[in-house]
């Protein structure tokens, strides 16, 4: 019969092991990591708990010598076998379940389930270290934790009917952590799926906590599935006196034009109903993330007051408005007044009357428009009619080169104007000009700016200079590069 060990070498053992052995780990623990792997938190668990659980009973064995029957000892021992059933579900649901290969059963194994299963084990694995260690009687245990728990399942009634709810979405699998939710009137995306409730977090960044037993008896509206592509509708109205189909037409080219909007499936504009104080259109458009909805709606409607102002779309006010016909109206006062000092700002060389007496926009060929941050003024392709002269705001010209890469070839600036490429050569526009922030230019169209050479030959020479530079930057620009 082998003689048992001293305690002076347990000591010893003990004092210079465990150190050993903890830095060992943690040095596998930090590579584990490093690499990204799971394992990691088995063996951090292994080092933090289950071993100096080992040693304290070890010492309390070998080195103090006390008795394994004490109530000490056998404390200390059902801790240690209870952390060890821990560490061996951890290392199991590691292998099984968190390094799972996509698209197979093991990974679509719901968190919520794991989490049961492994509580139920440890539960299990708990009684039989009683029944070990302490010798317990199984059978009246059973039948004390049976009658508790009835008990306890009348207490926690509502708790575990979440819990139960849970499980059976966790089946269905109707959303996923990730999703965007509408549930009880809450719009929010799934940041986590516990036991008892499903965390959404809404788009003013806001954590609503809604549990199962709510959710199970109520509508859910999945953004993100069975894809992430969500419409989103808005209506606009605009003035009786407006065209239907020109109003239109202006609302969907402004949702094409918008960053955000997807082209396909092609937005849609529907005329809806004639409302008290104006004709109501819907629009209906596509996005990729509905997370991004708030910005796109906003940029949309940005965008739609500039594109109604140079169409001459009217938003009504929900007012009751009268009807004068025996003199211009204030409002036709003030746009007057305020095209007559555009007017002013434009470069002397232009052939323009300045006084504004009895000119009018809408039957002098010119008129003024505004452009929001980003929008096309001209687009490269497109044969242009009019000229363009900036009043207020800055513009990028840019244009492709041969490669179909977009570049800048110059910033214009107030009184610079553009457009007089396309509109005397008749050819598509060879440049691209994008207002860099809010935009205001007169528009003048071909017939008016005919006439105006006609009366000045002057600002045709001045035409041709810039027409002239401007070619030669465009035509550098498309030059390949050097070797």
């Amino acid at each position: 019969m082998t003689a048992a060990a001293p305690p002076w070498l347990w000591g010893v053992g003990l004092t210079v092991g465990f150190p050993l052995l903890a830095i060992v780990l943690g040095e596998l623990i930090h590579r584990l990591q490093r690499r990204g792997l799971a394992v990691a938190s088995t063996l951090r668990l292994v080092r933090d708990v289950l071993l100096p659980m080992l040693v304290l009973l070890l010492f309390l064995e070998h080195l103090l010598g006390l008795d394994p029957a004490t109530r000490l000892f056998k404390s200390v021992e059902t801790i240690f076998w209870v952390c060890v059933i821990h560490a061996a579900l951890s290392l199991l649901n590691v292998v099984l379940f968190e390094q799972a290969e996509a698209d197979t059963w093991r990974s679509r194994v719901p968190k919520l389930l794991i989490d049961l299963a492994r509580l139920f084990l440890i539960l299990l694995g708990t009684a039989f270290v009683l029944a070990t260690v302490w010798k317990a009687d199984l059978a009246g245990l059973v039948t004390a934790l049976g009658v508790s728990s009835i008990v306890i399942g009348l207490a926690l009634q509502d708790t575990l009917g979440s819990v139960m709810s849970g499980i059976a979405l966790l089946f269905e699998r109707p959303f996923t952590v990730g999703d965007w939710l509408e549930l009880n009137g809450v719009a929010g995306q799934v940041i986590d799926i516990n036991w008892r409730a499903v965390r959404l977090l809404t788009l003013e960044q806001e954590m609503v906590v809604i549990p199962h037993k709510l959710i199970s008896g109520s509508m859910i509206r999945n953004f993100t599935q069975p894809n992430r592509i969500h419409a989103e509708r808005i209506r606009i109205g605009f003035s009786y006196n407006d065209p239907p189909n020109l109003a239109r037409q202006v609302l969907k080219s402004t949702a094409l034009e918008t960053k955000g909007i997807l082209l396909e499936p092609e937005p849609e504009v529907y005329t809806l109903n004639y409302a008290d104080s104006a004709v109501s259109y819907e629009v209906k458009f596509f996005i990729r993330d509905y997370g991004d909805v708030e910005r796109i709606r906003e940029r949309f409607m940005t965008r739609v007051w500039y594109a109604a102002k140079r169409n001459n779309l009217t938003i009504p006010f929900p007012i009751r408005t009268v009807y004068h016909f025996h003199g211009p109206s204030s409002q036709q006062k003030g746009i007057d007044k305020k095209f007559s000092e555009s007017l002013q700002a434009i470069p002397a060389f232009v052939p323009i009357n300045r006084e504004y007496d009895s000119l009018a926009p809408a039957t002098s060929g010119i008129a003024l428009q505004h452009f929001a941050a980003g929008e096309k003024v001209i687009r490269q392709g497109q044969v242009g009619q009019a000229l363009y002269i900036i009043v207020a705001g800055l513009a990028l010209m840019s244009s492709r080169d041969l490669d179909g890469h977009e570049r800048e070839i110059l910033s214009l600036r107030n009184g610079e104007f553009f457009g007089e490429m396309s509109l005397f050569s008749g050819e598509p526009s060879m440049v691209t000009v994008v207002a860099s922030n809010d935009l205001e230019v007169m528009k003048i169209s071909a017939a008016t700016v005919h006439q105006m050479i006609d009366r000045q030959p002057s600002f045709a020479r001045e035409i041709g200079q810039i027409l002239e530079i401007r070619r030669a930057a465009i035509q550098e620009c498309n030059q390949p590069p050097g070797p």
